[in-house]
């Protein structure tokens, strides 16, 4: 039975497949299929459950005694638990598996969280769990793995879970490993404008190398507000000496976006990236703002 294995490839697994493989692996596996989207597998949320079923009653018991609203006491709490995951011991059969299906892969890899409650229609906990780039080796590798078992526990995830009234208990994760796109490069693009609501335009946001810092806040990026149905540019804000998108480039994202917008007949959050003049989707997930 699929619901029991411990590895499964992107192109083994769909949009349906969430309970197994969280929201970022179901999507990139359904996917695969319909865009370039780099090659990887899911470590099963199977997995996290056999691994740290033990330790599950006393997180919980560890979780009923603090106060959110500390930020000193949560962020205690938040890492007593996370040491305690960072400790524990895989099961040689799975860290097997692990090594056998990165060996596949071989080279630099991006570790991600892939958490079952992502991307909900009540509420996005997307962003709440960590991501582990250019990560190289068996042994880096499984302590990523540990490391975003670990991030389900992040102080923010904790505070974002109670307010929205979802258990601790019912919080699973996946863990996402996939070749690495070594970016020229990178962004996200929204198939509709979250700002003002309108279907007729896209906005995508660019720069240079990864998209990580992008993500994060870190560096300002340009940005392209998109007539949708002319795919021409409305308005940009430009932020480097150079324009990071050309026109092709430009063209050849809003066809992506618009092709996964129509396939998940609603309006998607997607990040990508360029390497050597190739565009690949590295994520795509409902934009969940618009309530």
């Amino acid at each position: 039975m699929k619901s029991k294995k411990h590895i499964l490839w992107f192109e083994e697994v769909n949009k349906k497949d969430t309970p197994l493989v969280g929201g970022k692996g179901s999507s990139l596996g359904e996917m695969i299929n319909i865009m370039p989207v780099p090659n990887g597998f899911c470590i099963t949320v199977a997995v996290y459950k056999e691994v740290l079923k033990q330790h599950q009653e006393g997180f919980m018991k560890i979780l009923e005694k603090r106060d959110i609203e500390n930020v000193e006491e949560l962020e205690s709490v938040a890492n007593i638990i996370k040491s305690q995951i960072l400790d524990v011991n895989i099961p040689l059969e799975i860290e097997n598996a692990i090594k056998v299906s990165y060996e596949k892969l071989g080279g630099k890899v991006a570790v991600r969280s892939s958490a079952t409650s992502e991307d909900l229609e009540e509420a996005s906990f997307a962003g709440q769990q960590d991501t582990f780039l250019n990560i190289e080796g068996s042994e880096e590798v499984l302590g990523a793995v540990k490391k975003c078992w670990a991030s389900l526990f992040n102080a923010r995830a904790i505070y974002y879970r109670e307010k929205n009234k979802f258990k601790h208990s019912d919080a699973f994760l996946s863990v996402v490993i996939q070749k690495m796109v070594n970016a020229d490069k990178a962004g996200v693009m929204f198939t509709m404008n979250p700002i003002n609501k309108s279907h007729d335009e896209m906005i995508i946001e660019a720069c240079f190398g990864l998209g990580e810092k992008l993500v994060s806040g870190e560096i300002t990026p340009d940005t392209f507000i998109l007539n949708k149905k002319e795919e021409s540019v409305k308005e940009q804000f430009l932020n480097f000496e150079t324009q990071t998108l050309s026109q092709k480039e430009l063209k050849e994202l809003i066809a992506i976006g618009k092709k996964i917008e129509h396939h998940y007949k609603k309006p998607m959050d997607i990040e990508w990236a360029i390497e050597n003049g190739k565009a690949f989707v590295l994520q795509a997930r409902p934009i969940t703002t618009l309530k």
